[in-house]
């Protein structure tokens, strides 16, 4: 029998995967995490990450904003802006 996982933990996996230097939005990772109208619960979710290995600076708002960021918001920008490519 399969175990369910969390939405967080689908959430966190789908994070993980974004190259350095690319962005998703949080209802891209909604969707890719099974639940596509879930988007403000991702942003619920990964506001309360403070695990470097999730880089959560780089999820986006559909359109194109920021969006939150535990850490200050100078400071999201600050981690894309050193990725950018």
């Amino acid at each position: 029998m399969k175990k369910l996982k969390r939405f967080s933990d689908l959430v966190y996996t789908v994070v993980r995967k974004i190259p350095k230097g690319s962005v998703l939005t949080y209802k891209e990772v909604a969707k890719r995490a099974g639940s596509p109208l879930a988007f403000r619960a991702v942003g619920t979710i990964l506001s309360k990450n403070f695990d470097p290995a999730i880089p959560c600076h780089r999820v986006i708002r559909s359109d194109g904003a920021m969006g939150g960021y535990n850490r200050g918001i100078s400071e999201k920008i600050r981690k894309l802006k050193s990725e950018a490519r």
